[in-house]
Parts: C-alpha cells; structure tokens; sequence
C-alpha cells in the first residue's frame, strides 16, 4: 500500500487500518519497564493498600500513578 493511500484511510477514519500495521514489531518508545524494589514502612503499606482498595486498583498501580503525577508536576 502507498503512503498516501494509508494516510488517508488514517486521515478519513472510515476504514480501520489496524490490519495494515505490522504489530509484531510495534514498540513503546521509553515505556520499557524496568524492576525496582522499594522497602516502604508497614504503616505506608497499609495505607497504601486501603486506598488502592478504596479505588478499586492494585497497589502496585496507585504507586505508579501517584509517582508520575509527582513526577509531571516536577517536569512543568
């Protein structure tokens, strides 16, 4: 397919054009994660895990939140 024929499928939004891309090679440009380990007090765990209940999430996933929120704000 050309350029100017994806560009416009792309453009138009009438024609789904997810079977036109090669998925299997598609990356995340810097969202490649990376392992750390955190030693938090057990008062901060728990806490943690009432408010990750609360809203219905993983505590893992309110960390992660809360440490890019912190981290944007520090970038603005």
């Amino acid at each position: 397919m050309k350029t100017s024929d994806f560009d416009r499928k792309f453009d138009d939004g009438v024609e789904d054009i997810i079977d036109d891309l090669d998925m299997s090679t598609a990356t995340r440009p810097l969202k490649e994660a990376r392992r750390v380990n955190v030693d938090f007090p057990v008062w901060m765990v728990e806490s943690l895990d009432r408010e990750a209940s609360r809203l219905g999430v993983t505590r893992q996933s309110i960390i992660k939140v809360w440490i890019a929120e912190r981290l944007e704000q520090r970038a603005s």
